[in-house]
């Protein structure tokens, strides 16, 4: 990992096994990714494009969904990893996850002959602003640009305005993040805020309803700030299916996916809540505008008392093997 400065000053370089024999990065291209997770169920079991308009209960139990395209699925388990803007969390009682006050610029550099940067993080921060970028293949190198921002303002969807926005925030910056936006192709540029939901005990609903639950983004939506999303979804959905597989082998009854669901919010919630108000802590800090606090981030903070270590703790997670041996 390398943190640099907005002048280009070299705050700090540091490689993850030389600071935690433990840690590692690997940065993986969202695309491919879910690609890959669907290669593995049978051909034709995902149905992509699918929006839902509306979900109940029917009297037997099961789930009926009913999606924007007229069509209509009885389900007896719905696991609903649908996202940040869940209808289904929505159904369940779930308020709009928060605005937190920063938007963030996102996009996939593309290099047709060969992408020219080492296999590491490159971390850039400036006064309420903040940058990064990091390869994802031979050829791609995902960047973003997190600025702050106290309303969401206009919705801007034309990708050359967007691009030329992004830019603007950053236009006395390192050449080599300037250049990604430059060479990044308009399909994979957005524009986002950032939101997260702090779900209290006691106060939020759980995450199941019935034969329906919630996965992901759509239970805990978190701010990008650690890196940890995507992969507390993919937690989730491991301990999850080990729950339900346990309770279909036992005879598949209401109560035994019951006890499955509330087994699976217990063992959870104490890892996702803690790590969603850390996100969002950590995001506030990093966006500081303060001349004077900026100042001691980069002389002090960064190069001499941030450690890899303590920092990264919530990383570690031990799923056990998911596949048997045979």
């Amino acid at each position: 990992m390398v943190v640099k400065s907005e002048d280009g000053q070299q705050l700090r370089s540091f490689r993850f096994k030389d600071e935690d024999q433990s840690q590692e990065v690997r940065a993986v291209e969202r695309r491919i990714l879910l690609e890959t997770l669907a290669n593995q169920l049978p051909t034709e079991s995902v149905r992509f494009s699918s929006k839902l308009a509306n979900i109940e209960t029917s009297e037997n139990g099961a789930t009926l969904l009913q999606l924007t395209d007229g069509t209509q699925i009885l389900a007896k388990i719905v696991v609903a990893c649908d996202g940040i803007r869940s209808p289904v969390a929505k159904w369940m009682g779930f308020s709009d996850p928060k605005y937190v006050g920063h938007c963030s610029f996102r996009g996939l550099g593309v290099y047709d002959g060969g992408q020219p940067f080492e296999p590491r993080v490159n971390y850039v921060y400036g006064r309420g602003i903040r940058a990064g970028y990091v390869p994802v293949s031979p050829t791609k190198v995902y960047w973003f640009v997190c600025f702050n921002s106290p309303s969401l303002g206009p919705r801007v969807t034309d990708p050359s305005i967007l691009k030329q926005q992004a830019k603007d925030l950053v236009k006395n910056w390192p050449s080599d993040l300037l250049n990604l936006i430059d060479i990044t192709p308009d399909e994979t540029l957005s524009k986002t805020p950032l939101v997260d939901r702090w779900n209290w005990p006691g106060i939020s609903p759980g995450p199941s309803r019935g034969s329906v639950v919630l996965v992901g983004d759509a239970w805990h939506p978190m701010t990008p700030n650690l890196g940890q999303g995507a992969c507390c979804a993919l937690e989730d959905s491991v301990v999850l299916a080990r729950k339900l597989a346990a309770a279909i082998e036992s005879g598949p009854s209401s109560t035994a996916i019951d006890e499955a669901f509330r087994s699976y919010g217990e063992e959870r919630w104490p890892r996702v809540f803690p790590l969603t108000i850390r996100a969002n802590v950590v995001g506030s800090l990093l966006q500081w505008e303060n001349p004077v606090v900026c100042g001691v981030r980069n002389r002090v903070v960064i190069p001499k008392l941030v450690r890899l270590g303590p920092m990264l703790e919530h990383t570690d997670f031990e799923c056990e093997p998911l596949v048997s041996a045979k």
